[in-house]
């Protein structure tokens, strides 16, 4: 097998996490906004409880049908056709929730903040939250368009929804959530920054408090 065939097109950020032990084996994952499931064949071929959400049909049928393949035994309902700030999954459901390139097509701020609500109601307490969306940091030297309150053309013409700094720190707290890296961004060169934001959702008072640490998270218990 080689490393494509056993990891498919994997985010990097999402990678890294897995590498130090922040998803691992046991974990209940969900992918928030999953495309072409190109973050899910490796969680799949390991038998990890993948679940996820699209908005769009055609990409639901494609990871029903990988899922069959590499995971046989994952019902197929796990995989749904919604928008991610109305996701058809209890409260609390998941270990680690992954949204991918999908919030920057937030229509504005409320619709954003729908989405990250969303995001944050299936994160179990404890758990870790994983987003990788365009911001405007580092973005100096890059041509943004003003389309309306945070929307910016994009130099490859669509319409995107761009963070800052502040707006994501001011999220991290308002969800009752701490950093689990610094905001990591990466500039491609006169086109967009991509941000990565990760954080772990507090434990509940009372609750055993299980904190993600370079160490890892432990796996779930059943």
């Amino acid at each position: 097998m080689t490393l494509q065939e056993q990891f498919g097109q994997i985010d990097v950020y999402l990678f890294d996490q897995i590498l130090r032990g922040n998803i691992a084996p046991g974990m209940r994952v969900l992918d928030a906004g999953f495309g072409g499931g190109r973050n899910l064949v490796y969680l799949l071929r390991e038998g990890y409880e993948v679940f996820g959400v699209d908005a769009d049909p055609a990409a639901v049928a494609s990871v029903r049908e990988m899922a069959r393949t590499l995971a046989p035994e994952l019902p197929r309902d796990n995989f749904q056709t919604a928008g991610i700030e109305a996701m058809p999954f209890p409260d609390n459901c998941a270990d680690v929730v992954a949204c991918n390139s999908v919030l920057h097509f937030a229509r504005d701020e409320a619709h954003f903040d729908a989405m990250v609500r969303g995001l944050w109601r299936v994160l179990r307490p404890g758990g870790m939250l994983f987003c990788r969306l365009a911001s405007v940091i580092g973005a100096d030297g890059i041509e943004l368009e003003p389309v309306g309150p945070r929307r910016f053309r994009m130099s490859h013409g669509v319409d995107w929804f761009l963070v800052d700094e502040a707006l994501l720190m001011g999220l991290t707290r308002s969800l009752g959530g701490e950093l689990v890296d610094p905001l990591k961004t990466t500039v491609v060169q006169g086109q967009r920054c991509m941000t990565t934001w990760v954080v772990q959702k507090r434990s509940l008072p009372g609750a055993e408090g299980r904190p993600l640490s370079r160490a890892g998270m432990p796996a779930r218990r059943h």
